[in-house]
């Protein structure tokens, strides 16, 4: 499958044909994007035999352990079409290339260290993106700008400039995005926040955030770089530091110079499920106050306990007119998950499919064809590859994912700088704190930049 726009000549009359169905039956419906129409590949006759004009041709930026198992998900697609691999470890490079393979029974995948160079091909349609916080915006803008079709991990962004950036990236050229925000496919939590939607507990007043608490470690000593791990490249826009085992790969985390703890890790989730339910996807609270116990020493850095106060504004949510309260902390203070608290009762809800309301009526309650629906997915994967076709909006949106993350964001600067910060939602900014706004955005080393 080509992407629109392209210079190749060669597909077929039937994948023009199927593009300006697509394009055609969007303008037709009117579908509104909150709820987009989704067309699956099995209706257009996409099975076993696709033809090759008629693949996504897919390559994947990070394939540890995350980006591998994305990367299988979506080759269980017979209309994707897997060419290119990048990862600065040659180790997760290597396997990424042999499942491949394997998969295909050739040779044919390349692999790359660079994602410059990665984005020099020009028969890629989508990408699937999984590295380390530090490093997400830089190589989805550039993919943005390629024109291709993104389906990316959170959290969204390391800090709050770099998250706007992508949003304007990912508007400004076309393209599709996904987050890897899976909950919003999952049916319980769909079905929870629809019911907190349509007011079925009344107005909520408090929504309880409850995230992992985080780790630490004792310092490590300077350790040899692992042949073929490309340490330099990994670091990239993140200040120079000494190898050390349990600075990369999975547990970058916990190091506030590549991620945000548990609270930005797991707020991408839960925050994104809170403001899915009270309809705050495009703005966000007014004030935050926050206290947390950070590592005396050792290599981690990120909270390991926190507690958020998050006030929304009134009228900021459809189902709290008098505004409400998103309390965010982690699991000492509350279960894993989010609880809605209304007027009329409570929903909560977390993975493993657990659905609660009080009282336990609620979930009886059917949401008519008339009152608000939210966009149904039912495969995170699939909804990618669906909306890649039919260009409409995925069920976790970027503009969605930076909202989330923000109020983590928000919660970070107010326990580094001791006190409680006013935010501008619209504006996206701290107004008449010149302290806060420095914090927004971080210095990249070298020449990286966005």
């Amino acid at each position: 499958m080509k992407k629109r726009g392209s210079k190749d000549k060669g597909a077929t009359a039937s994948a023009l044909s199927r593009r300006d169905f697509l394009k055609r039956t969007a303008a037709a419906t009117g579908a509104a994007v909150a709820a987009p129409m989704i067309i699956p590949s099995s209706a257009l006759g996409l099975g076993a035999s696709v033809a090759p004009s008629n693949r996504i041709v897919m390559g994947c930026i990070g394939v540890g352990s995350q980006g591998t198992g994305n990367m299988k998900s979506f080759l269980q697609f017979p209309d994707a079409q897997f060419v290119a691999v990048c990862d600065v470890d040659r180790g997760h490079r290597e396997n990424a290339q042999n499942i491949i393979n394997e998969t295909y029974g050739n040779k044919d995948c390349t692999g790359y260290n660079d994602f410059r160079e990665f984005l020099e091909r020009d028969d890629l349609d989508a990408v699937s993106i999984a590295v380390p916080d530090h490093w997400h915006s830089i190589p989805a803008i550039a993919c943005a700008k390629k024109g291709l079709d993104i389906y990316a991990e959170k959290p969204l962004a390391l800090t709050i400039h770099e998250g706007k950036a992508m949003v304007e990236a990912v508007h400004r050229y076309g393209v599709v995005w996904q987050t890897g925000s899976w909950q919003r496919s999952k049916d319980n939590f769909h079905k929870g926040c629809e019911l907190v939607r349509n007011g079925r507990i009344g107005n909520v007043h408090t929504v309880q955030v409850g995230l992992p608490t985080g780790h630490s470690i004792e310092t490590q000593p300077e350790m040899p770089i692992p042949d073929g791990f490309d340490y330099d490249f990994w670091l990239g826009p993140a200040p120079d530091a000494p190898y050390t085992e349990k600075r990369c790969h999975w547990d970058f985390r916990w190091i506030l110079d590549y991620s945000g703890g548990q609270l930005t890790d797991w707020a991408a989730h839960h925050c994104d499920i809170a403001n899915w339910g009270m309809g705050t996807e495009n703005t966000g609270p007014v004030s935050v106050k926050a206290v947390g116990v950070f590592p005396r020493d050792g290599l981690y850095d990120a909270a390991i306990n926190y507690n958020l106060e998050c006030k929304f504004a009134p009228g900021a949510s459809p189902v709290a007119p008098d505004g409400f309260t998103m309390l965010v902390a982690d699991s000492a203070t509350f279960p894993m998950g989010t609880r809605f608290i209304g007027t009329d009762g409570e929903i909560f809800v977390d993975r493993g499919d657990t659905i609660e309301a009080n009282p336990a009526s609620i979930l009886n309650e059917a949401v008519g064809e008339n009152e608000t629906r939210l966009y149904k997915s039912e495969n995170h994967a699939q909804n990618f590859f669906d909306c890649v076709r039919s260009r409409e909006q995925c069920v976790a949106p970027i503009h969605a994912a930076h909202r989330a993350i923000t109020i983590a964001h928000l919660g970070n600067i107010a326990m580094q700088l001791g006190r409680e910060v006013n935010w501008d939602p619209a504006a996206e900014t701290f107004p008449n704190d010149p302290t806060a706004v420095r914090k927004l955005k971080r210095a990249m080393r070298g020449n990286w930049h966005i």
